[in-house]
């Protein structure tokens, strides 16, 4: 097996130092444009790359960036191919800037110190919250960070999130246009300040706005998963609460929740209407294909990674990016039976 070329061959082979290849490689120092051209020559005579760990510990870079999902329902990061289109987004920018991506969830237990361990370059952290110590614990670490869907006070953070409150709204008000009144939503767990309260204050905007009662029995804080979904068929199912449109506020709980309501004998959307939020990919291809309040998944990773690269270049006011959402309406939403 040929063996794999060494800085030291491409000096040697090039007649000059160890130094001067470095320089070349990292667009340092003063090296002669002649000299540029050989060293460049010889590089790709011998297939030379240069070792990234080598380099790594050399300058502690490690061109290695981590998006950190924090406070995770078990399963979720497997079960929802929302973040594998998210972090598709992020490295089809990180890429352009020779940076590589890893994903990793973690609970509020989470000490960081893989952050050091491995060198990482900045942070991408989806979903804490103020105040939180997994928050204080990511301030505390002095690396670039951008975050998402986390709806921080501190205006010198680098943030992208929806407008979330306007997707529970414009999904509320197709469902109330439909004649829908009875109308449950599929929320995960609320907590204020997150992602899914600012979807449910949207959805009580739309009632509000249309004379129709709140009611707390139609709130299913069921885990925003497929097997969540499925569960919450059972409530939604149950002819006493007269339910007659679902609102669940993730694409893969409306996709448990369809799968559910089938099973036990009822009808997507002759009997119930069910619409989703997000636009995954999968969306489109279900039968009956799902209505939902779409955001641009790709755009939002790749927000992320340009704030990220900014950095401090940024004035105040440009360090929080609020991308929009609208409505995809499919099959799964119908007008109420008797309107």
């Amino acid at each position: 097996m040929q063996q794999r070329a060494t800085i030291k061959d491409v000096a040697r082979q090039a007649g000059v130092s160890i130094a001067t290849v470095s320089n070349v490689l990292n667009g340092t120092g003063r090296v002669s444009s002649d000299t540029v051209r050989k060293v460049q020559q010889v590089i790709e005579e011998l297939k030379f790359s240069p070792s990234m760990s080598a380099r790594n510990l050399k300058d502690k870079r490690s061109h290695l960036i981590a998006v950190v999902v924090p406070f995770l329902e078990k399963g979720r990061l497997q079960d929802n191919p929302f973040y594998w289109q998210l972090v598709s987004g992020i490295e089809e920018g990180a890429r352009n800037h020779h940076l590589q991506v890893i994903l990793i969830g973690v609970d509020d237990k989470e000490t960081f110190s893989f952050v050091h361990e491995r060198h990482l370059d900045g942070l991408i952290v989806i979903g804490v919250f103020e105040n939180s110590e997994v928050l204080k614990k990511i301030l505390d670490l002095n690396i670039p960070c951008v975050f998402m869907d986390s709806y921080l006070s501190d205006p010198s953070l680098y943030q992208v999130y929806l407008d979330d409150e306007l997707g529970g709204y414009i999904g509320t008000k197709h469902l109330i246009a439909l004649g829908h009144r009875r109308i449950a939503v599929l929320t995960g767990k609320l907590v204020e300040g997150g992602v899914t309260y600012k979807r449910w204050q949207g959805y009580r905007r739309a009632l509000m706005e249309a004379d129709i009662p709140y009611s707390e029995d139609l709130i299913i804080e069921e885990p925003t998963s497929p097997m969540g979904g499925y569960h919450a068929a059972q409530i939604v199912g149950d002819a006493q609460n007269r339910i007659s449109a679902v609102f669940a506020f993730s694409d893969v709980a409306a996709m448990g929740l369809i799968k559910g309501l089938h099973e036990i004998g009822l009808s997507v959307p002759q009997d119930v209407s069910v619409m989703g939020y997000d636009d995954i990919f999968y969306c489109e291809y279900m039968i009956p294909s799902l209505t939902t309040v779409r955001q641009d998944i790709v755009l939002k990773g790749q927000t992320a990674i340009k704030l990220l690269l900014q950095g401090e270049k940024l004035k105040i006011e440009d360090r929080k990016v609020v991308l929009p959402v609208n409505l995809r309406v499919r099959q799964s939403t119908a007008p109420r039976r008797g309107t």
